[in-house]
């Protein structure tokens, strides 16, 4: 079995935002030469996601509105954990979006779904975050 280990890395201008990084994944599937196996895509941050849906722009505005919905930045005095930092909301994010994915890979593609990409979510930007990427197979 053979075992492949990239770093991505972000800075998203804004406090939220979402980048599909499929591309790189692809990439980094490509550069490990590994046909059968899986790859493993987390953010590296406690406040960022990876999760997969679908590139479409409205959806990414409802989840953003959505998220706001359940987790206001503001006021940040709602949140126990602001404490020097105003960012509790981002954890609350993240947790719902969720920290990893895990795509299996068959013929050296990532084997999705229709329509299914990966996607990092960012939800206390403005400095720089990674993305582990992590293949293991044949």
């Amino acid at each position: 079995m053979k075992s492949y280990r990239k770093e991505l890395w972000f800075n998203v201008p804004s406090r939220r935002g979402f980048i599909n990084i499929t591309p790189q994944v692809e990439e980094c599937l490509r550069e490990s030469g590994i046909t059968e196996g899986l790859v493993l895509v987390n953010a590296m941050h406690i406040t960022a996601s990876v999760f997969i849906n679908d590139d479409e722009s409205g959806l990414h505005h409802d989840f953003d509105t959505w998220l706001e919905k359940l987790a206001p930045h503001e006021p940040i005095s709602q949140y126990r954990h602001n404490t020097g930092e105003d960012n509790a909301d981002g954890h609350l994010k993240r947790q719902v979006m969720g920290r990893e994915t895990v795509v299996a890979i068959t013929k050296g593609k990532l084997d999705f779904g229709p329509w299914e990409q990966i996607f990092y979510g960012e939800f206390d930007g403005r400095r720089r975050k990674r993305v582990l990427v992590k293949i293991i197979g044949e």
